[in-house]
């Protein structure tokens, strides 16, 4: 779905995403002509990108194929990025699989994907790849940014790792096997600067406190694998949560459906605007495919000048423990 004339009310006034119809009546010469400006200067201020969801398996090449036919489609939509989910390049089927396959960024994996990207013309975000760590116990979970000449841009690793007793699911430790990181990433690119994190984090607000206060951003991608539990009751309401505090489009890619008989994601990919909106979504919260959205940069000052929580919020240091 593609952003095309929403309009919002903000304590009296309306923010408006430009017009992205085709469709425009012929009144006169001079309305026609002015619609046809409006429409070139809202296009020259957005940019397109697209979302994936995917079911990775336990087969690298197999995967490899499924991502391959999605930045196709990606491009084929005038995408100018493709977000990929967590886990994109493999799902083990039993715990540990994932330390037996992590390769260091420049092993062959991470190669084809950089290849994938040059030879498409598109950037790719490659959320929560199994990196290889420090000793062979354990791996880092690491969201890579490639620009379309195939070069590695920016790289995230995870930070809160998911050691988390479902409720009525599954017991997790993610740290038994990774290791987190330690600083944040914040990077350029066509689609605006963007803040890097990954599934769990998400859970955590000062990340993305810091990443727009702090880095600039404008775009934040949260790629991920959410629990089918954690996903339906917390999924969207977080993501939405996370693109109002932070004034940001926020990018959530998304693994989705059974990967083998021990491990199921909830899916649901979406984008959503700086208000808090989804303009992103696949018809079917399972399926494989992509959703597309305009990155609209006069929105996001739009939301930002006439709700100007950068100038009221206090800085981070303000918030001093109490005195007893």
């Amino acid at each position: 779905m593609l952003n095309c004339c929403l309009r919002f009310p903000l304590d009296g006034a309306s923010l408006s995403h430009p017009i992205r119809s085709t469709h425009v009546n012929s009144y006169t010469n001079s309305s026609t002509a002015r619609l046809t400006a409006e429409s070139a200067m809202a296009a020259a201020n957005s940019v397109r990108i697209a979302a994936a969801q995917m079911t990775s398996v336990n087969d690298i090449a197999a995967n490899f194929s499924t991502c391959s036919r999605l930045v196709k489609e990606a491009v084929a939509a005038g995408a100018k990025m493709l977000c990929l989910p967590e886990n994109f390049s493999y799902v083990g089927a039993k715990a540990g699989d994932s330390l037996l396959i992590a390769e260091p960024l420049d092993g062959p994996i991470m190669q084809k994907y950089c290849s994938l990207a040059r030879e498409s013309g598109i950037w790719l975000s490659l959320g929560g790849f199994q990196e290889k760590g420090h000793d062979d116990a354990h791996l880092r979970n690491t969201h890579v940014i490639i620009d379309d000449a195939g070069n590695i841009r920016s790289t995230y690793s995870k930070i809160h790792l998911f050691d988390v007793d479902v409720p009525g699911g599954a017991v997790y430790k993610e740290s038994s096997f990774t290791e987190p990181g330690k600083d944040m990433a914040a990077v350029d690119s066509p689609i605006g600067r963007l803040g890097l994190t990954v599934c769990y984090d998400l859970r955590f607000p000062e990340i993305y406190q810091q990443l727009r206060f702090h880095h600039g951003a404008q775009v934040i991608l949260v790629p991920a694998a959410f629990t089918t539990v954690t996903g339906q009751a917390h999924w969207e309401i977080l993501l939405r949560a996370r693109a109002i505090e932070t004034q940001c489009y926020v990018i959530a890619s998304a693994q989705a459906g059974k990967h083998n008989e021990e491990r199921e994601s909830y899916g649901e990919t979406l984008i959503i605007d700086p208000w808090g909106t989804v303009v992103g979504r696949l018809p079917d919260r399972v399926s494989t495919g992509i959703t597309v959205a305009d990155i609209d940069f006069s929105f996001i000052d739009s939301v930002r000048a006439k709700m100007p929580i950068a100038k009221h919020r206090k800085p981070f240091d303000f918030w001093r423990p109490a005195s007893l």
